[in-house]
């Protein structure tokens, strides 16, 4: 009796084990399709809105600087010197911003920007940021979503234009990459305003 009982037992969890998929959508295999599909077109997105230009620092190659992929998207370089602001250069009637060799650090009215890096490493990047984050800070302007103003010459008023579904895979990808520590620098304030 207990024998019978137990292969009874065996039989319905066999039977439940094998029509259990049949009345469940198959769901972790979709969302990972649609996860590599949101990863590609977020890396599409990032690569026609030209987040490398100044994002990724610049080696010298026989044409000029171009992006050093080794260093993808993770921001001006917390060991890099930047030279002296000429003074008189920019004004209203004279530069509106300069940029340096790598085009991730500007000068302008603003004062100094740096190019923040993007990778998802925990400590200098995005690894700690989510999804709601990063709309919130696209749509806005503002550093995390609610901090500081980001700064030129980052194009945020064009992408806050996104859809919500393109900004979620331009997220997807750039949590997608390799984490790069790299401590970017804080802004620096007009010399006026100190």
């Amino acid at each position: 009796m207990i024998r019978n009982l137990l292969l009874a037992g065996i039989t319905i969890l066999c039977l439940a084990f094998l029509l259990i998929p049949a009345f469940t959508d198959d769901k972790p295999a979709q969302s990972m399709a649609a996860s590599s599909d949101a990863v590609k077109r977020g890396e599409y997105l990032t690569t026609l809105g030209q987040c490398h230009d100044c994002h990724t620092p610049k080696k010298m190659a026989p044409k000029g600087p171009e992006p050093d992929m080794t260093l993808a998207l993770s921001g001006h370089r917390s060991n890099s010197k930047l030279p002296d602001v000429p003074a008189g250069v920019i004004g209203p009637d004279k530069w509106g911003a300069i940029g340096n060799n790598d085009f991730t650090a500007w000068a302008g009215p603003w004062g100094i920007s740096f190019s923040v890096n993007l990778t998802p490493d925990d400590e200098t990047g995005m690894g700690t940021w989510n999804e709601a984050m990063f709309i919130k800070a696209m749509r806005t302007g503002k550093h995390l979503g609610e901090g500081r103003d980001i700064l030129p010459p980052m194009p945020w008023p064009n992408i806050a234009q996104a859809t919500d579904d393109d900004l979620k895979a331009m997220f997807a990808y750039l949590q997608s990459i390799k984490p790069i520590k790299n401590a970017v620098p804080d802004p620096i304030p007009p010399m006026d305003s100190k």
